[in-house]
C-alpha cells in the first residue's frame, strides 16, 4: 500500500497568517508575524479564552489579506491543546463555518492541511481554513502546573509557544486568480503512523517525538519518486534542541543528506541567548506559526521551491503519563512546492 497520496487538483494557500504573544515577539522570527499581543490575554480573562481569541483573530487577518469573508469557507478545519478543543470552538464558534475539530498534539497543523488538503483535492470542498492554537500558560496549567507555583523545570523540557497559525487554501480558479497569495501548492502528504517513543519522561516529548519523525522521513524517500536533493529543507516542527539530536542521529546513519537538510520549528522560534525555553518551543502554535511566518513567505516569492513539512505530536495526557504509559509520537507530512516565477 502507498503511502504517500498525490493530489490530482493541488490546492493554493491563498493567504495565512501568524499571531503570537510576547516571547514570540522577541523571538527570531517576531516582525514577522502579523499581530503579537506582549500581555498574552488578548483581551480576555483567561488563558484558555485568550487563546481561543487568538485563533479568531488569526483566521480573521487570514480573511481580510484575500479579501474573502467568512460566508466563503466550505470547512474549518482546527484544533489547540486543550481539552475538547474549547479553545478553538470558543474562539471560532461565531463563524458559523461547517467544521472539523481535530487534536494530534503538536502535530495537529499538518494534520488539518493534509486533511482539508485532501478534501480539496478530491473535489468535494472547493475553499476552506485550517486555524492551530497553543498557549503556554493554559497549557501549563492543564498538563503541569499553573506556572505561578514557580516549579523546576527539566532542561529536557521545551517551552509551550503563545501562538497561532491560520491557513485558507482552494482550488476556485477566480479566488486563487484575485489572491495575491497563491503560488503555494500542496503536491502530496503522507498520514503518519503512531510510533512508541520509548519514553515516559513528559519532560522529553522531542525524544518521544523524534523516532515518528524519522520513521516518517525514511518512509518517505523510500517511497517518493523525489529525491532529498529536490528539497531545500524537511522540516520538523517541535523537536526541539534534543529530539533534532536524536533525529540526526538516526538520519546520520540512514539517510545523512536528509540531516543535513533538516529545521525544525522548535529551534527557530525563540532566541536561546534572550530567553531560556530549555530544549525549545513546543506546542501545536509553534509550527502553525513557523510556516505562516517564515516558510510560506519564502515559497510564495519563489526563495525556496520545496518544502518536506512535518509538525511532530505526542500523545499523551497527564493521566497517561502517571500511569506510567510511554509517549507515542506521530508525524504526518505534506510536500509544499512553490509555483513561483
Amino acid at each position: 500500500m502507498k503511502r504517500i497520496k498525490k493530489l490530482n487538483t493541488p490546492p493554493r494557500f491563498i493567504s495565512y497568517s501568524a499571531v503570537g504573544g510576547y516571547e514570540e515577539k522577541r523571538g527570531p522570527l517576531g516582525e514577522l508575524f502579523d499581530l503579537c499581543d506582549e500581555s498574552d490575554t488578548f483581551g480576555q480573562k483567561t488563558w484558555e479564552m485568550a487563546e481561543g481569541e487568538m485563533g479568531r483573530c488569526a483566521l480573521n487577518l487570514a480573511l481580510s489579506k484575500c479579501n474573502l469573508s467568512h460566508e466563503s469557507l466550505e470547512l474549518l478545519i482546527a484544533g489547540d491543546l486543550q481539552n475538547q478543543c474549547v479553545a478553538t470552538s470558543i474562539g471560532l464558534g461565531t463563524f458559523g463555518s461547517p467544521f472539523l475539530g481535530i487534536y494530534g498534539a503538536c502535530s495537529t497543523c499538518t494534520e488539518a492541511l493534509l486533511i482539508l488538503s485532501s478534501m480539496i483535492g478530491s473535489g468535494a470542498v472547493n475553499t476552506g481554513a485550517c486555524v492551530t492554537t497553543s498557549h503556554n500558560s493554559a497549557a501549563e496549567r492543564q498538563f503541569r502546573s499553573p506556572i505561578e507555583y514557580g516549579g523546576q523545570r527539566s532542561p529536557t523540557a521545551q517551552w509551550t509557544s503563545t501562538a497561532a497559525g491560520s491557513f485558507i487554501l482552494s482550488r476556485d480558479e477566480n479566488i486563487i486568480a484575485q489572491s495575491k497569495f497563491s503560488s503555494v501548492e500542496i503536491s502530496d502528504f503522507m498520514i503518519g503512523r503512531i510510533i512508541d517513543g520509548a519514553t515516559a519522561d513528559a519532560s522529553n516529548m522531542g525524544a518521544a517525538m523524534s523516532f515518528a519523525a524519522a520513521e516518517s522521513i525514511l518512509e518517505y524517500f523510500e517511497e517518493s519518486d523525489m529525491k532529498v536533493r529536490d528539497f531545500d529543507f524537511i522540516v520538523t516542527g517541535d523537536l526541539g534542541k534534543v529530539g533534532s539530536e536524536i533525529l540526526k542521529t538516526i538520519l546520520d546513519d540512514r539517510l545523512p543528506t536528509a540531516s543535513a537538510k533538516h529545521l525544525d520549528c522548535g529551534n527557530l522560534l525563540y532566541d536561546f541567548s534572550r530567553r531560556d525555553v530549555h530544549s525549545g518551543a513546543s506546542g501545536c502554535g509553534t509550527s502553525a506559526s513557523v510556516l505562516a511566518s517564515f516558510f510560506l513567505p519564502k515559497l510564495e516569492t519563489g526563495d525556496l521551491r520545496d518544502v518536506l513539512f512535518l509538525s511532530t505530536g505526542a500523545l499523551m495526557s497527564p493521566s497517561s503519563v502517571l500511569q506510567g504509559n510511554t509517549i507515542k509520537g506521530i508525524a504526518p507530512v505534506i510536500h509544499l512546492h512553490s509555483n513561483a516565477v
